[in-house]
């Protein structure tokens, strides 16, 4: 079995010819991954569900927009929630995942972290890979992996965060950010 290189931390971001619909224009930040597979969040899929509406301790906690991100189509009947916190120790409730990121046990009680919050955001569902499959995926050019910011787990404007993100890379991938929505309309 090859060894594979950790992607933890990095941003998986869709190439336009990706077709499964449920990754279209992504932005995933992956949280763990190994030979034993992979798993993310799609950063950019706001929902219409409030966080009130289902995690109300956690509701005022959460930046802009305030609501239910889909995290990707495994589990949605699942929370998760990410969190950015500066400084190299972490609060009870929180465990880093790569530089000032982490996840939050939702189960812990919200003031125990408040204190210590750069950002959260709540995720219903993830993005899963078994073993070899995003490897795969990624020799298909089905994504490109980049440098994640913690800036980007928080974006005010998710629905902007793929061509921003392509955009501020210093390689031939910033031109891909002006690809067409639509290209038959070109």
């Amino acid at each position: 079995m090859t060894e594979v290189s950790s992607l933890t931390g990095r941003l998986l971001v869709a190439a336009p010819a990706l077709a499964d619909p449920n990754f279209d224009r992504a932005v995933v930040l992956l949280l763990d991954h190994d030979e034993e597979g992979s798993l993310g969040v799609v950063l950019n899929r706001p929902t219409p569900v409030g966080v009130a509406d289902i995690l109300a301790s956690w509701a005022g906690l959460t930046g802009e927009p305030d609501v239910v991100f889909q995290g990707g189509p495994v589990s949605l009947d699942s929370a998760l929630g990410v969190a950015v916190i500066p400084g190299s120790e972490g609060p009870l409730g929180w465990r880093r995942v790569y530089g000032a990121i982490g996840l939050v046990d939702l189960e812990a009680p919200p003031e125990l972290l408040a204190a210590a919050l750069g950002s959260l955001r709540i995720f219903a569902g993830y993005a899963g890979w078994g073993p070899g499959q995003l490897e795969a995926e990624l020799s298909e050019g089905a994504w490109y992996v980049v440098e994640s910011e913690p800036g980007d787990v928080s974006s005010p404007r998710p629905e902007s965060l793929w061509r921003a993100v392509l955009r501020r890379q210093r390689s031939e991938l910033a031109m891909v950010a002006t690809y067409p929505d639509d290209p038959s309309l070109n």
